[in-house]
């Protein structure tokens, strides 16, 4: 029977393909470049072919290489969780989550009680950084992301599409000079999520409007913190339907009667293989049978 090579050459060579670099691998796993590099001709020559083409940029997988990262990263995946299972049978799930604040506030934490209540085994760490599906596999397992469209390479589930109007403080339509024209934008500042950058110009596109200018754009990376500054008055925001429903804030109206479809949706995110694992599965399934 053919022995196998070490665990360690095989975690190795996936940090190597991960990174690019035996430097930036040997920092992760905390070895010297020449002992990460003793274990990567380990498996070379367990495979019998190189796995690397190597340039002074850097390393590129061969063929060969990167068929084996698509194979040996699941297989490893499953490995691990086995280990964990077997040394803690009773051992919870543990689930690294990037979600968005206004997501995270309004549609998944009301809903989370119940999900403890049939999974108590599962917990999960929150991160609300911005742009997590870029983050998926360094600290990061799965993303609930807000985007027009998802890199291929990943596994996506869309999560909602909706609709988008401009949201503003209930004292600008009860004022002197109340706005009740898209025209009168033209003197008002216009608030926008980072994720969702082209929102404003898409609604007076669709409108028949596309030479409306606003007086400034402000970019916000928080919804909650957009739909405070617009019902503080510091401008008009232009989010999705559900953010002004699911705020059931008094203070906030919904300007002018046009019905535009948004090209942003929440989307599951995560690596392909990250969905064999336990805690990413759990979590998904529940997550689209709940339709949030």
């Amino acid at each position: 029977m053919q022995r196998l090579p070490p665990l360690s050459s095989m975690e190795a060579f996936l940090e190597v393909a991960r990174h690019g670099t035996v430097k930036a691998a040997a920092s992760e796993l905390g070895l010297s470049m020449p002992a990460l590099s003793r274990r990567i001709q380990t498996l070379e020559h367990a495979v019998g072919r190189p796995l690397f083409n190597r340039h002074h940029h850097g390393l590129k997988l061969t063929e060969t290489g990167r068929q084996l990262q698509d194979q040996l990263g699941p297989i490893l995946d499953d490995l691990r969780s086995v280990l964990v299972r077997a040394g803690s049978p009773e051992a919870s799930l543990r689930l690294h989550l990037n979600v968005l604040p206004l997501f995270a506030q309004q549609r998944l934490f009301p809903r989370l009680p119940a999900l403890r209540q049939q999974h108590p085994e599962l917990h999960i760490d929150i991160d609300t950084m911005s742009h997590g599906e870029a983050r998926l596999g360094e600290g990061i397992d799965a993303a609930i992301a807000l985007a027009r469209a998802i890199d291929p390479a990943l596994y996506a589930a869309r999560l909602d599409q909706n609709k988008v109007f401009p949201i503003a403080s209930r004292a600008l339509t009860d004022g002197d000079r109340p706005i009740t024209v898209p025209e009168q934008l033209q003197r008002m500042t216009i608030l926008l999520h980072r994720e969702m950058p082209e929102t404003f110009s898409e609604w007076r596109q669709a409108i028949g409007m596309p030479y409306l200018e606003p007086a400034g754009v402000d970019f916000f990376d928080s919804g909650p913190l957009i739909l405070e500054a617009a019902a503080q008055g510091i401008g008009v925001a232009f989010m999705h339907a559900h953010h002004f429903d699911d705020a059931q804030d008094p203070r906030l109206v919904r300007l002018f009667d046009f019905d535009v479809d948004s090209s942003y949706s929440y989307w599951f995110v995560c690596r392909p293989r990250a969905l064999r694992q336990p805690a990413v599965k759990l979590f998904h399934d529940w997550l689209l049978a709940t339709k949030i």
